[in-house]
C-alpha cells in the first residue's frame, strides 16, 4: 500500500495542487490522506476542500478545523481567530463547515505490527506539537499507550522522521504553509514494505507571490500578518536557528 499524507494546507490551494501534480509525477498513490488544518490563514478554503473531495481523500480533522467547525469547543479563543473563523464560516457555507465538523480525529491503515496511524497533532490531542527533539517524558504522555508502530502527523509544520521505544515517528510538515526556513510545499509518501513503512518526504515549488496577492484580494482579516507569515516561511522561534 503507498499512502501519500496531506497536512497543513491552511487555504493554499495553488501549494496543494502543485504537490498534487508532484505526486503524480511521483507515480500517485492507492489513498490520498488529509491530515487536518486545510482553512484558516490562506485564501482559498473553499476550494482547497472541494479539492479534497473531488480526489476522494480521507480526511482527519485538525485543531483549527476544529475551531472552525465548533468555535465554544476552545477555552480560551483569541479575538483575532475568532474574527477569522466568522470569515471562513462565511467562505465556507454550512455544508463545508458541517463536512470539517465531521471529520474523524485519526485514521488508522494495516494490522498488528504494522500498523500506520495519522493524526493532526498526536494522538491524545490536536493541539500539542511534537517537536523533533521532543523530550522522552512528553512523549510517554502523549504516545505511550499507542500500539500502532508508525505514527504520522503534521501541524508542525517541519518534516522529520525519528524512532521513539521502536516507533517510527513521522511529521510529513505542511503542504501548504511551511514554517522550516524552506519555502516550498511538503508532504510524504508512505509506503508499506515487509516489516514496516517507507518514507519518502517530497518539497515543492510553488508560486509565494502569487499566493500572498491571492490573500490581499481575498477580504481574509488580518492580511497582512498572513502574508508576512506565507514570506517568512519559518517560526519565530527559529530566526537563529533556520537560517
Amino acid at each position: 500500500m503507498r499512502i501519500a499524507i496531506f497536512s497543513d494546507i491552511h487555504g493554499n490551494l495553488l501549494a496543494f495542487d502543485a504537490c498534487l501534480a508532484d505526486l503524480a509525477n511521483q507515480g500517485g498513490a492507492d489513498v490520498i490522506v488529509g491530515a487536518g488544518d486545510y482553512c484558516f490563514d490562506g485564501p482559498k478554503p473553499k476550494r482547497v476542500l472541494q479539492r479534497l473531495q473531488e480526489i476522494g481523500a480521507q480526511c482527519l480533522r485538525g485543531n483549527s478545523d476544529r475551531l472552525i467547525a465548533n468555535p465554544g469547543s476552545e477555552t480560551v479563543v483569541d479575538p483575532d481567530d475568532l474574527e477569522q473563523v466568522a470569515w471562513q464560516q462565511k467562505e465556507l457555507g454550512e455544508k463545508l463547515v458541517g463536512w470539517l465538523r465531521d471529520l474523524p480525529a485519526e485514521l488508522r491503515f494495516g494490522d498488528g505490527a504494522d500498523q500506520l496511524l495519522v493524526v493532526h497533532a498526536n494522538p491524545v490531542n490536536d493541539y500539542e506539537h511534537i517537536w523533533p527533539d521532543c523530550g522522552d517524558e512528553d512523549l510517554e504522555r502523549l504516545l505511550g499507550k499507542e500500539a500502532a508502530s508508525t505514527i504520522a502527523f503534521g501541524h508542525l509544520h517541519l518534516p522529520f522522521v525519528r524512532t521513539w521505544r521502536g516507533k517510527l515517528l513521522v511529521d510529513v510538515a505542511s503542504a501548504g504553509l511551511p514554517k522550516d526556513g524552506d519555502p516550498r510545499a511538503g508532504y510524504a509518501i508512505l509506503t508499506q514494505r515487509s516489516g514496516g513503512w517507507e518514507v519518502k518526504h517530497r518539497r515543492v515549488t510553488f508560486d509565494v507571490k502569487k499566493v500572498a496577492t491571492q490573500l490581499t484580494a481575498s477580504g481574509i482579516p488580518n492580511c497582512a500578518e498572513h502574508v508576512n507569515t506565507l514570506r517568512r516561511h519559518r517560526y519565530k522561534k527559529l530566526k537563529t536557528i533556520v537560517p
